[in-house]
């Protein structure tokens, strides 16, 4: 064993140095040795401080790498790494603090306008105009960027039949589902063939089925128009796509390499276990967080749990636990590398995700069996259109329930009926015991509701909405001192920090944070981590798990479907029409899949052989 352990110390160590030769090669190497499209050498920018008696914010801290021409690059990083403010400086939005930042050749503090005239840029909030249909927006953006008039129809009809948008080319924008937004947002950047494309986020809020299609089309561009992109993104499986990725933590570069490079920073450590009979998944990933000082990651995937170790040195399990090695991703890497600068960091806050402290006002001994809620041929229609076509299941009590669907499926329509926003056409809807049809007031005072959307008061800090929240649910006195004061230490939030200038991620938790303060029943939570970094996603679902194995019914929605693992049980929405309803393992098992694939899998599975049959049922109609 001694043997074994020394022999594996080898590799790793050999590992690290060799990565860290990569870095310092890809850094020093002369421009002229190769092209590239970015050079940024010591980059720092600051920003005025986010709250009363606080230092400014350096959003980057001497940031200096190269991006090559001709490749997809991807930034990762957690929330507040640097991403969206290196964007802006390329995009010439913002202006360095110091050091020296050249895109495409060009000075860009010196030439902003002519690197501007060469490159596309999507933020994470496109501008859409909500009032102007699809084609106007496209034709609007084509008159700003001059695209000839030739041109046009073509380019349009490539990108709308990319993004499934031909169907909806006259509906305004402002009634388009959030991921269609996101879509017509790309096909308006790429109105016009750029020299760079600059992608924050593109994906956030899309589904698999249209993530897969986004793709196509910038590989595409890639490989016909040897376009150069750079994607910031949350999704560890999007960046295995990418030529090379700097993953960034503070506003420096941790680490950078081909995905296969940084996917063997976690060689020897990764490992899988599978619960034992009658043991959830989450609580057996919950059980393994908490040993903090042994264990870096843990994350359900199908029947079993995939977990990493800290050192590879460490070739022991947890006690207790059947486990056997697997091979290690990228986001083993980037998890692992992520853990170590934060134990670098802040060694003595290096420890177990906080428990929830909320308690469910009633006992759940007596009624754990029986429907918390209860949908009844559920049916919603906005004029000629039904979204929501004769649904029914029921919700138990301390159950996590998942909502999956494409955008547009209906899903958000079925969430909004049951959170009492939306009233049902027809069909029988209980929440908490209440009839939404003639007490939808006493049912709402039972949940908690986190948006797609930041939906609290941006030039509050986060105690003051905090506080004008907890208020408005009826909280005073100690009792909402106390809830705050947990809630700040729970989600781990600066209480001077003004809410509307926080990271996605941040404005995410003081989103949940105001959502329990006044300890409901039900919470509803709609794409709670959509723009989250994967580790904040494992300390936000460590919280989900915590909150149900109290008593606390969490329903959600989510396009990322590694989530759809935490679930007690999914439904599959799509055309308004319920498609599977059951564990992760039974919805599985109605695609044909082996019980290990991956969700992402079963789900685009399942919605293409709906809609060939679908096609298949009008055409014999025909």
């Amino acid at each position: 064993m001694l043997l074994k352990t020394r022999m594996m110390y080898c590799v790793w160590d050999s590992l690290q140095r060799s990565l860290s030769t990569l870095n310092q090669r890809n850094n020093m190497m002369p421009l002229t040795d190769r092209q590239d499209v970015v050079v940024a050498q010591d980059l720092v920018r600051e920003f005025p401080a986010p709250g009363k008696n606080m230092p400014d914010l350096r959003a980057l801290d001497g940031l200096t790498l190269r991006i090559r021409a001709g490749e997809v690059t991807a930034l990762v990083g957690p929330d507040g790494a640097g991403k969206t403010t290196f964007q802006r400086l390329i995009a010439g939005l913002y202006t360095p603090t110091s050091g020296t930042l050249t895109v495409l050749g060009t000075d860009v503090v010196a030439d902003p306008q002519s690197v501007q005239n060469r490159i596309s840029y999507m933020p994470q909030r496109f501008g859409l105009y909500e009032d102007l249909s699809v084609q106007e927006n496209l034709d609007l953006y084509a008159d700003l960027h001059g695209v000839p008039a030739g041109e046009r129809q073509s380019r349009f009809a490539r990108l709308l039949a990319i993004t499934d948008l031909e169907r909806f080319t006259a509906r305004p924008a402002g009634k388009l589902s959030g991921g269609m937004k996101q879509k017509l947002g790309l096909a308006c950047t790429l109105v016009r063939s750029p020299d760079l494309l600059l992608l924050d986020e593109p994906s956030v809020g899309v589904d698999p089925l249209s993530r897969r299609d986004l793709w196509k089309i910038i590989e595409q561009l890639v490989q016909e128009e040897n376009l150069s992109v750079i994607i910031s993104t949350a999704y560890m499986d999007e960046a295995e796509r990418c030529a090379q990725v700097y993953i960034m933590d503070q506003g420096k570069i941790l680490a950078s390499g081909t995905p296969d490079e940084l996917r063997l920073v976690a060689n020897g450590s990764t490992w899988q276990a599978i619960p034992a009979s009658g043991i959830k998944s989450r609580t057996l990933q919950a059980h393994l967080l908490e040993q903090r000082e042994k264990i870096a990651d843990a994350v359900p995937k199908g029947d079993a749990v995939r977990f990493i170790c800290q050192s590879p040195e460490d070739t022991s399990t947890p006690a207790g636990i059947n486990a056997t090695p697997r091979e290690p991703e990228l986001e083993d890497g980037f998890m692992l590398l992520l853990h170590r600068a934060q134990l670098k960091e802040h060694p003595s806050t290096f420890s177990a995700p906080v428990k929830p402290e909320m308690v469910s006002s009633r006992d759940s001994a007596d009624d754990s069996d029986n429907p918390v809620i209860l949908v009844k041929d559920l049916v919603r229609k906005f004029g000629d259109f039904t979204a929501v076509a004769s649904t029914s299941f029921g919700v138990k009590r301390g159950e996590i329930f998942g909502l999956l669907g494409p955008n547009g499926a209906g899903k958000t329509t079925t969430f909004r009926m049951l959170c009492g926003l939306l009233p049902a056409t027809s069909g029988q809807l209980e929440v908490a015991g209440m009839n939404l049809r003639t007490a939808r007031a006493k049912a709402r005072a039972r949940i908690g509701y986190v948006s797609q959307k930041f939906a609290l008061y941006g030039n509050l800090s986060v105690r003051e909405n905090l506080t004008f929240f907890g208020g408005a649910y009826g909280l005073s006195g100690d009792v909402l001192t106390r809830q705050i004061e947990a809630s700040l230490k729970q989600f781990k939030l600066n209480p001077d920090a003004i809410s509307g200038e926080l990271p996605g991620g941040f404005k995410q938790r003081l989103s949940m944070a105001v959502a329990l303060l006044h300890q409901p029943e039900i919470v509803f939570l709609d794409e709670p981590t959509s723009g989250i970094d994967p580790l904040a996603r494992r300390l936000f679902w460590y919280t989900i798990g915590e909150l149900a194995d109290k008593g606390i019914t969490i329903i959600v929605t989510t396009h990322f479907m590694e989530e759809a693992e935490y679930c007690d049980r999914i439904a599959i929405q799509d055309a308004g029409k319920m498609l599977a309803l059951g564990t992760p393992g039974e919805v599985r098992q109605f695609a044909g899949l082996h019980h290990d694939v991956d969700m992402n899998t079963a789900f685009i599975a399942i919605v293409e052989n709906a809609r060939a049959n679908a096609i298949e049922r009008g055409s014999s109609h025909a």
